[in-house]
């Protein structure tokens, strides 16, 4: 069932990326769920198994692991509660599928800040509350997801009436066009048929889609000394006669493997426990493991020989030959570290010569992962840790991935680069984790970001006409001039964004913008705005022609 629905999600991807309200080059609500959803069919296969709440659990799993950008998280916590109704249940009849979907809806809406009706929400929310209806009068299952499934299209249909952006702009929303391709894929399985593929019609309003190179979403790798040299991984499979002579705490056995080593991850149900740890002595990890169960699928990697590999590959690309002064002593762990997102290395070099430790490649076309980000978090190699998103579409994935890791990591909600530097400009190492992350937090709202990108398609927005492939100067969220002269439609975001109390402009030069443009757009506001001091850096991020900082 799972994997039906992720595949058919997947044939329409480009379907549900046409679906975002803006029309800049960025349609990732499909793409991230789709990633998401093809990290939980992947635990789902590694673990197939006759019993509906284990392949459940399995799913949600791999969910929540490679839960991407908004989309992808809130989708993970539909199917985290999803399996917790479910615990148990080696078969599942009608009211425990429309309980099972409601459930999924109330663990989503918490793990939402702000819950906004007329997206993936209310079309879940919508569809559960029917399932539930149904349940009561019809004990089939798959009559019962063949009305989810008619609620959940005709709850996509009233998106419009409840966003009014998505009517203005005449598209559904694109996150819970998503959620009805699931369902869907859910349904032909339980009815034993086969899903077409996209249809001539859909591919045909598909031809306004640019086609966008995706930047890996995390190309770092650490230099520094490794503390705990085997990457250990092993999955337990719980066997009943062994916990009940010493009973399994998810968290004590967590806080009892932390001793050993760091990148930990500890994932459990009632009947598998899944562990990833970077450890000295991998065997003792087994040997505690293993008094819970049966081991299954070990994996150990050495490290320090993949290291020391990788460092004479380096040596010798730079003529430098193989390198004979690795440090003996073993590096101890920073007060602080600071990861953060960026797309460009412009961008990235300007965080890291402002300290950051850790700089994941990533924005508007890839969202790094929950685990991308984990995996970040453990490299920054801190005692302290602090994550800066620099998009609102990864912000959840971050405070996922800081709930992971635990107490040592806090987010600040940077939704933008000019944030992103706003906030890391007012770090100050001599304060602790907490004040720090206020002091960021407030430096927020000292900034103003804009963004000049290219259209995608013809629309209209907030009365601002738009044809496909003009450029658009977008303030914030609000999209304030468009035309096919870049230099023209730059210059009326400049007027949008500066007044009497602007200072300071910053210009980060995207890899489609010549230095002559840019020349140009600083004469401008050298003549217009006499007063106000520019800097330009070179950001060479894709997609944004430029992205402008106003202080």
């Amino acid at each position: 069932m799972y994997i039906e629905g992720a595949a058919n999600l997947s044939r329409h991807v480009k379907v549900v990326d046409a679906l975002n309200v803006f029309p800049v080059p960025d349609g990732d609500t499909g793409t991230n769920m789709n990633l998401s959803i093809t990290s939980g069919v992947k635990e789902v296969k590694q673990n197939i198994q006759n019993d509906s709440s284990k392949v459940a659990a399995a799913f949600a799993k791999g969910l929540l692991m490679g839960a991407r950008g908004n989309s992808g998280v809130i989708l993970s916590q539909l199917f985290r509660g999803f399996s917790k109704q479910v615990e148990g249940k080696a078969e599942i009849t009608a009211n425990d599928l429309a309980e099972a979907f409601e459930r999924g809806v109330e663990t989503a809406y918490k793990a939402v800040m702000k819950p906004v009706e007329g997206t993936i929400l209310t079309v879940a929310k919508d569809a559960a509350k029917h399932a539930v209806k149904t349940a009561k009068k019809h004990d089939d299952v798959v009559y019962v997801m063949e009305e989810t499934v008619n609620e959940a299209k005709t709850s996509l249909k009233r998106t419009p009436d409840l966003l009014p952006v998505l009517k203005e702009v005449g598209v559904v929303d694109s996150g819970g066009q998503g959620l009805v391709y699931i369902y869907e894929g859910f349904l032909a399985v339980l009815k034993g048929e086969e899903l077409s593929e996209v249809s001539t019609a859909e591919e045909i309003s598909m031809d306004n889609l640019v086609k966008i190179e995706h930047h890996n979403a995390q190309s770092h790798m650490a230099t520094e000394d490794i503390e705990f040299g085997f990457c250990t991984e092993v999955m337990v499979r719980i066997q009943a006669e062994k916990t009940s002579k010493n009973p399994f705490v998810e968290t004590e056995f967590r806080e009892e493997l932390s001793q050993l080593g760091d990148s930990l991850l500890v994932v459990s149900d009632d009947d598998l426990i899944k562990v990833h740890i970077h450890a000295e002595q991998p065997g003792e990890v087994l040997t505690k493991a293993q008094r819970y169960g049966e081991l299954i699928n070990i994996k150990i990697e050495n490290m320090r020989e993949q290291h020391t590999h990788l460092l004479d590959e380096t040596k010798e690309a730079y003529g430098q030959g193989a390198s004979t002064d690795l440090p003996n002593k073993e590096k101890e762990k920073s007060e602080f570290g600071i990861v953060t997102v960026a797309m460009g290395d412009g961008i990235a070099n300007l965080f890291k010569g402002l300290g950051a430790g850790v700089v994941i490649e990533g924005g508007q076309t890839m969202n790094p992962s929950t685990e991308d980000i984990v995996n970040a978090i453990e490299e920054v190699h801190a005692e302290k840790v602090i994550i800066l998103p620099n998009n609102g579409n990864i912000i959840m994935a971050a405070e996922q991935a800081a709930q992971v890791v635990g107490e040592k990591a806090v987010v600040v909600p940077s939704k933008t680069v000019p944030q992103g530097l706003a906030a890391l400009l007012s770090f100050n190492p001599t304060q602790g984790l907490e004040v720090n992350a206020g002091m960021m937090k407030d430096a927020l709202s000292t900034v103003k970001s804009g963004q000049v990108t290219f259209a995608v398609r013809d629309t209209n927005i907030d009365g601002v006409d738009i044809k496909k492939d003009d450029f658009m100067g977008i303030a914030e969220k609000k999209i304030v001039s468009s035309g096919p002269d870049i230099l023209e439609v730059t210059n009326q975001l400049f007027k949008q964004m500066i007044d009497n109390e602007s200072e300071i402009v910053t210009i980060l030069q995207g890899e489609d913008a010549s230095d002559e443009q840019t020349t140009t757009l600083v004469q401008f506001l050298e003549e217009e705005f006499p007063d106000v001091e520019v800097d330009v850096h070179l950001g060479n991020q894709p997609l944004y022609s430029y992205i402008i900082s106003v202080e």
